[in-house]
């Protein structure tokens, strides 16, 4: 499936560096957040700001329900109701997915307080007269933030964590971004697109349980898939990916880049006319039937700019996975899955 972004900008809080695990955050009752909690907690009883659920555990800090409506209803202001629209699992989803990138967030606040990092008043600025930049102006901003509910002082504390997390990584950037000619080369040379017919069996906010309910229905699904059924009709019938259902589960001319990690691997790997077995990936299960790949036709020196931004893309996506993991592992950071 295509990357996105979960309903909103993902912004926390800063991590306070301590020896002691941080106490669980708590809504103050009758304040915006402990209400959209409350209004949620009818669909989703686990949201009860009156006993905070833990999403994400660690040695230093706990990511509560409460931290993630808090920074919903900091984030949106008056868009955040959005979320009350929602059933069950679709909720579950979502926060769960929030309270990860949360968790992720203050664990690399918490490394680079470590490290003494803190941005300058003056990367602070550049950072908020972007924002102002955009939007058209210091006044058109206030004024967006205004008609959303939205506080300047949230926003002012978000871009500051932002030049914090973009200064922890500069030297891991930097190293990321040297792409030598050979990589060039061998990426010009590789499949530039691939099309695909899959289909998905959606695992979001799932038990364990229902997972391996879902993997044995997929394992099926391959099973009939392989023995030779028409794969543009299973995808039809089983797929719950909405954007490819009706066409039979048909993606065409995908680049790389443009899927997530584990789906581009199956695109861009298994051979033409196969049929993969099943790929996990963030969304669920997929099971792939590769259609075709196509090379690049464009000379080098016309398309040398755009491959050379791609890999540098790449690199700096592991070189995050491989820092962020890195941190999880030291940190014992777990995801507790929300029960109803």
């Amino acid at each position: 499936m295509k990357k996105f972004l979960i309903v909103a900008l993902i912004a926390a809080f800063a991590a306070a560096c301590s020896s002691k695990k941080e106490a669980a955050t708590k809504a103050a009752a009758g304040s915006p957040a402990y209400q959209l909690a409350k209004d949620l907690a009818k669909v989703l009883p686990a949201l009860d700001p009156d006993k905070p659920g833990v999403l994400i555990s660690t040695k230093k800090f706990d990511v509560t329900a409460v931290d993630v409506i808090r920074m919903f209803q900091d984030s949106m202001g008056t868009r955040a109701a959005q979320l009350k629209q929602m059933d069950a699992a679709r909720l579950k989803s979502v926060l769960q997915q929030a309270a990860l990138q949360l968790g992720e967030r203050k664990l690399l606040l918490e490394a680079a307080a470590e490290a003494k990092i803190v941005p300058t008043p003056e990367e602070s600025k550049a950072a908020l007269d972007a924002q102002y930049a955009q939007a058209g102006g210091e006044q058109a901003f206030l004024e967006m933030l205004k008609t959303n509910g939205t506080d300047i002082e949230f926003v002012k504390r978000s871009l500051a964590e932002d030049a914090t997390i973009q200064k922890y990584f500069k030297d891991i950037m930097t190293a990321a971004d040297q792409v030598t000619e050979t990589e060039i080369l061998k990426a010009y040379g590789e499949d530039k697109t691939a099309s695909v017919r899959h289909i998905l069996l959606l695992t979001q906010g799932k038990t364990d349980a229902e997972k391996a309910e879902i993997r044995k229905k997929m394992e099926d699904i391959l099973a009939r898939a392989k023995k030779g059924e028409d794969f543009a009709a299973l995808a039809k019938q089983y797929t719950e990916d909405g954007g490819s259902k009706e066409n039979g589960g048909l993606y065409e001319d995908i680049e790389h880049g443009k899927m997530v990690k584990p789906f581009e691997e199956a695109a861009f790997s298994v051979p033409v006319g196969k049929i993969s077995g099943l790929v996990e990936t963030m969304y669920g299960y997929h099971i792939l039937k590769i259609e075709g790949r196509k090379k690049e036709t464009q000379p080098l020196d016309q398309v040398k700019p755009q491959i050379e931004a791609r890999i540098k893309g790449q690199k700096r996506t592991t070189a995050y996975e491989v820092h962020i993991a890195k941190l999880k592992e030291s940190a014992k950071f777990q995801a507790v899955v929300l029960e109803p």
